[in-house]
């Protein structure tokens, strides 16, 4: 009888054990919920407010980005309407940037192209040196306005005023550096002096950042000055032809 009164008693006992620790682990979870349901009411709203950041954010920007595309599509309607009505010069003036100077001085470079087109290369030029001097604190369309209005007058322009535009246009690290280099070597030639085009040519050959375009444009320029272009890199090197023999 023994035995098995103390079997009972162990059985017994390790159930009673079984339950204390199930009723410990439920304590100890109910606890842990309630210190997180008290962080929640606690910080929760920090967390909801990061939740709504995120979400307005994202809806800005897809606004933001939706306005500007509207924008942006309704002056280029705006543009190609003005360029194929009756006055071209005065209607692509008059189209709306939308605050954007950006826009407004492509529309002063489309209204200069149509001036020039007209046979009023010097007013195109004006156009675009007024439109240049608002772009100070854009260096790039501001150098492409003023680089234009050189290509525009061409030969019309004042010499002292070209040399001007075109040195300060040429500067090492300047956005159009090897197009304002370009237009110096076309002043030299139509100056009439020749051997100085050539020398700038060959310097701006030795350049890095050509393009093909430009590379191929000064070739032509060596050729029409009476100069055997240099071969450009990935041809052929041209041999001389071997004697004949006796």
């Amino acid at each position: 009888m023994k035995p098995r009164i103390e079997q009972r008693e162990r059985t017994s006992g390790g159930d009673m054990a079984n339950q204390n620790d199930s009723f410990i682990d439920e304590v100890t979870e109910d606890l842990r919920r309630d210190r997180l349901f008290a962080l929640f009411r606690r910080y929760g709203w920090i967390a909801l407010l990061v939740i709504l950041g995120i979400v307005g954010g994202a809806a800005w920007r897809e606004y933001s980005s939706s306005q500007a595309e509207t924008r942006a599509r309704a002056w280029g309607d705006a543009i190609m309407a003005a360029r194929q009505g009756d006055d071209p010069i005065t209607a692509l003036s008059a189209v709306d940037p939308a605050g954007s100077a950006g826009r407004k001085v492509l529309s002063e470079m489309l209204a200069a192209g149509a001036e020039a087109q007209a046979g009023l290369p010097q007013k195109a030029a004006e156009r675009l040196k007024a439109a240049a001097a608002g772009l100070q604190n854009d260096p790039v369309l501001h150098d492409l306005a003023l680089l234009k209005a050189v290509m525009v007058a061409g030969p019309a322009m004042d010499a002292a005023e070209r040399d001007r535009l075109l040195a300060d246009l040429s500067k090492p690290g300047a956005p159009f550096e090897l197009l304002a280099l370009e237009q110096k070597a076309v002043a030299l030639i139509g100056a009439g002096r020749t051997e100085d085009a050539v020398m700038l040519i060959g310097q701006i050959q030795q350049k890095d950042g050509l393009s093909e375009p430009l590379r191929r444009r000064l070739s032509e320029m060596m050729i029409t000055l009476g100069v055997e272009p240099e071969p450009s890199e990935g041809s052929l090197p041209q041999t001389m032809p071997a004697p004949a023999a006796n």
